[in-house]
């Protein structure tokens, strides 16, 4: 049986072919050759790309190794966020969306509104976005675990739920990876995902990516990519591909240091509102421990010191963690993330990410 590390070894690799490279170098084409009939693979540079198709093909059988799936690239997390709800939905339809998700949600809710989707919102902690479903919903976002505050909520009992009333599920698996989590086997019909983060891992990419097992989506979705043009270069999918080998040996030591992490800070008599959902005693790991794979709960710990001043004294002194608003990062890094607005936190709230370092 292929485990985690073979299977992101060799995912999306072409077959061996005599004197040339296991994974092959990028494909740099606006146009190909294109005789006769408009018909083939690969026919402009805004449909496909070989390097594309191959970190697509990857990335599938990652998300789901045991049954077929068809993943769409795009330039950024948020350009398949956008492709999933604005390819999804229509006048009249309701989204359901977690009030404490990704801090660029509030801003796309507006959108949706303008085009006469209602939207309501819910925490993501407790299930609270199943009190939100009705017969009016055509698609329930879940973002588990939350960022930056940590929540968790179980995908297959939401995903019943939102079915049973004709809506359609999509799960935000960005800071999980599909190294710790697989929304598609757990009942989602789109595992979307920033892969700017854990991911490719290594801060030099701005990539996300939408995977599902219906054919029907999959191509609404691609179709939404071509109409608004929000396609990768083939340099960033290249390096997105090149990358996936070493997800498991970071997602492995990332989480390990994490809990780690979390066991040290929970003994500072500063630090207050601690989370991640590793720790036996966090709200969110009886259900974490039901989904979430292998033991690996992520790289993120959340916890607030007191007020603003206490938070950036904490980031100015510290030597191996650099001060950036991303995670998932072979780099430590850390922010306060009240500096950006939008995210219901505190002040002093602090957003670690632990990187591949010694712990």
């Amino acid at each position: 049986m292929t485990g985690d590390g073979t299977r992101a070894v060799r995912a999306g690799l072409p077959e061996p072919d005599a004197y040339e490279p296991a994974l092959p170098g990028p494909v740099f084409a606006a146009h190909y050759h294109l005789p006769g009939e408009a018909s083939g693979p690969f026919t402009y540079g805004r449909d496909a790309n070989p390097t594309w198709s191959r970190l697509e093909a990857a990335i599938s059988e990652l998300e789901s190794p045991d049954a077929a799936a068809e993943t769409v690239v795009f330039a950024s997390g948020m350009g398949a966020i956008a492709a999933v709800l604005l390819s999804q939905l229509r006048q009249g339809d309701t989204a359901v969306l977690p009030s404490d998700g990704y801090q660029l949600l509030p801003a796309l809710s507006e959108r949706l509104r303008s085009f006469g989707v209602r939207v309501r919102t819910a925490p993501t902690g407790g299930d609270a976005q199943l009190t939100a479903l009705d017969d009016t919903t055509g698609l329930l976002w879940l973002e588990t675990p939350s960022n930056p505050g940590l929540d968790v909520c179980d995908i297959r009992g939401l995903a019943e739920a939102a079915h049973a009333r004709g809506a359609l599920v999509a799960v935000d698996n960005t800071l999980a990876t599909p190294i710790g989590q697989r929304p598609l086997e757990l009942g989602a019909d789109f595992s979307v995902a920033s892969g700017t983060k854990a991911l490719t891992g290594h801060g030099d990419v701005l990539l996300g990516y939408v995977t599902c097992r219906d054919p029907e989506l999959a191509a609404a979705v691609r179709g939404w990519r071509k109409t608004v043009g929000a396609i990768p270069g083939p340099m960033e999918a290249w390096l997105a591909h090149r990358s996936l080998a070493t997800l498991p040996l970071r997602v492995d030591r990332q989480a390990r240091t994490a809990l780690a992490l979390a066991g040290v800070l929970r003994d500072r008599a500063e630090v207050t509102g601690l989370r991640h959902p590793g720790l036996p005693d966090d709200p969110a790991h009886p259900v974490a421990a039901g989904q979430m794979r292998g033991g690996r709960f992520g790289c993120v710990v959340s916890f607030t010191l007191p007020g603003k001043e206490h938070a950036e004294r904490f980031l100015t002194a510290l030597r191996l963690v650099d001060d950036a608003t991303s995670f998932g990062g072979v780099r430590s890094t850390a922010e306060r993330r009240g500096r950006w607005g939008g995210d219901a936190v505190a002040e002093g709230f602090i957003r670690f990410s632990v990187g591949a370092e010694d712990p």
